[in-house]
């Protein structure tokens, strides 16, 4: 069994979706948009993305959309998405993209838990939490 985390944005979605597929060196992306529904759905007419996911080999999957027109906004309040990583210099990479533009929450450094650790809210407001896994022991 696994978590997929599903991320909601709003009218920021397809921009932070391509920035992670190309990020993360994503297999796959899709982004359907509400316009692409059909009439008789009834569903809104408006090029926000509906559904979105990425694939990043044949296991990681992140999917997202942009709130519903009209819905007020409250994306990623309290939720962190976890990325653990091979290499400290493979999360430095990450971490200094995913900091562009957003807020560092403790910085990408060496910890009592693992090699490199770090946390930063991107600029389209997704919290993330950036480790080395520790070796095993």
């Amino acid at each position: 069994m696994s978590f997929i985390p599903y991320l909601k944005f709003y009218g920021t979605c397809e921009a932070a979706m391509t920035f992670y597929a190309d990020l993360f060196g994503a297999t796959e992306v899709q982004i359907l948009r509400y316009s692409d529904a059909p009439k008789s759905e009834g569903l809104p007419t408006s090029d926000a993305v509906m559904y979105s996911h990425i694939m990043v080999g044949e296991h990681t999957c992140l999917m997202a959309s942009d709130l519903p027109p009209g819905s007020e906004p409250a994306p990623q309040q309290s939720v962190s998405v976890n990325h653990p990583v091979a290499t400290i210099e493979e999360g430095k990479r990450i971490f200094e993209q995913l900091s562009a533009g957003g807020t560092i929450t403790m910085p990408y450094a060496q910890t009592f838990f693992a090699p490199a650790f770090g946390m930063v809210q991107d600029r389209f407001g997704t919290h993330w939490m950036i480790g080395v896994e520790p070796p095993s022991t």
